[in-house]
């Protein structure tokens, strides 16, 4: 009887082990990690050689709540990095009156050039669900209701005003820097909001730089930018994941895009793809762990000379 008591209390002190071991990793993924907000900076070789490289700085997926003070700090020391273009790819704002804290977080970039598309969470705002479920389904198709309840409308017009580009389902052609650039988006795929039909059409060649801008990084988008001419693309969505297992990586991506580019730079095709992490959570999940939230700096460069180099042309990340 002594034995099998013995076996009881030890079982117990393992389950409260393993207990307190999830309660930490919770607490750290809820209250540091979350808010370890990180800069990430590449180089990529997308330019004609002898041309001046120009940086942008690509903001994603900060899911804005009013009092995330820190969150709205953070990125407006962004502007200390002299960006030559902003490139916003969405799920802005997770609550209705986030569009005047967002403002206040971009207020300094909004005097530069700057594009944006929106994500879903810009026009629907996020209900509670069972987390895990993302581990085998993407969240396409949760949303059903059939009327935006977020200002997504008054969050385009105050970006607009300022100058920023609309690229929902659009194209357009800016100056960043000495370049002579174009850039085409899409609305968000995720909610089947997306027409590439609109903006299809290889992009002009008589462009320095044509940049393909998505809030979901879907493949078959991805494949139309890459075969039109894109040189590079821009996207967010996956979060990175959110939830990592450390020295492996992501579990899912929640969109059709595989594990291993689910952040970061990658190609697809003749293009490069670069997608952010993003900044920020829903509100019913805010937990990052191995996966901290993260803002990136792009330095596009020239790309190697052909007689220089052997192959495909490599990024660098710094």
């Amino acid at each position: 009887m002594s034995g099998m008591m013995c076996s009881v209390r030890r079982a117990a002190a393992a389950s409260l082990s393993l207990l307190g071991l999830g309660a930490a990793g919770l607490g750290y993924a809820a209250v540091f990690e979350r808010n370890w907000f990180r800069l990430r900076r590449f180089d990529v070789p997308v330019l004609e050689p002898g041309q001046r490289p120009i940086r942008i700085l690509h903001i994603s997926d900060l899911h804005l709540t009013p009092r995330r003070t820190r969150l709205i700090k953070w990125v407006r020391s962004l502007d200390l990095l002299n960006p030559d273009l902003i490139v916003n790819t969405g799920d802005t704002i997770a609550h209705p009156d986030a569009v005047e804290a967002y403002l206040r977080a971009v207020e300094p970039l909004l005097e530069r050039p700057g594009v944006f598309v929106y994500g879903s969470n810009d026009l629907y705002a996020p209900h509670f669900k069972n987390p895990a479920r993302y581990l085998w389904r993407t969240s396409k198709g949760d949303v059903r209701r059939n009327t935006p309840d977020l200002p997504w409308e008054e969050l385009g017009a105050a970006m607009t005003a300022a100058g920023w580009l609309d690229l929902n389902n659009k194209t357009a052609r800016l100056k960043v820097g000495d370049l002579d650039v174009h850039v085409g988006g899409i609305h968000d795929s995720h909610i089947d909001r997306d027409r590439y039909d609109e903006i299809a059409g290889q992009a002009p060649a008589d462009a320095d730089l044509r940049i393909g801008v998505m809030h979901s990084p879907e493949p078959r988008n991805l494949t139309r930018f890459a075969d039109d001419g894109y040189d590079l693309l821009l996207a967010g969505h996956t979060h990175g994941g959110q939830i990592c297992i450390p020295f492996y990586g992501a579990l899912v991506t929640n969109c059709g895009l595989d594990t291993a580019r689910v952040k970061g730079l990658s190609r697809h095709g003749r293009a490069w793809l670069h997608v952010s992490a993003g900044l920020g959570t829903s509100p019913y999940a805010p937990v990052r762990f191995a996966c901290p939230p993260e803002a990136s700096l792009l330095t596009l460069v020239p790309r190697r000379p052909v007689g220089r180099a052997r192959g495909t042309s490599t990024a660098k990340v710094r």
